[in-house]
């Protein structure tokens, strides 16, 4: 797990989270769901990122105990290191929320039936 403070992105607030949570039940027990990672190894002098346009596109699940969302932010998915902007949804016992990075680069992503547009908020976590 990457240290407190060391990863920047975008937050899902709280009511947009409940909301979410209520359109995507979880598949697996520990619900995660909560930001979309930019930048991790960030310091306290990195700068947040902008705000942005986002909107939910995709889902993966691979069919065992990892689900994630993907996510377009002004027009791509496309993050900075080469993987997928995604929110992890929900994971099951012994699983990582990295391993998102993995699942959507091996197995890739479904896109949803039309994008659903999402607030997020900037912040270091």
């Amino acid at each position: 797990m990457a240290k407190p403070g060391s990863v920047t992105g975008w937050q899902v607030p709280n009511e947009e989270r409940a909301r979410l949570l209520q359109r995507f039940p979880p598949r697996y027990e520990n619900v995660v769901a909560d930001h979309v990672t930019l930048r991790v190894g960030a310091n306290s002098s990195t700068p947040l990122p902008r705000q942005v346009e986002a909107q939910l596109v995709g889902r993966t699940d691979d069919g065992a105990s990892l689900e994630a969302l993907v996510v377009e932010l002004d027009g791509t998915t496309d993050r900075p290191d080469g993987s997928t902007y995604h929110i992890t949804w929900s994971l099951g016992p012994g699983r990582k929320a990295r391993e998102s990075n993995d699942v959507l680069r091996d197995r890739g992503w479904e896109p949803l039936d039309r994008p659903i547009p999402i607030e997020l908020e900037p912040a270091r976590f």
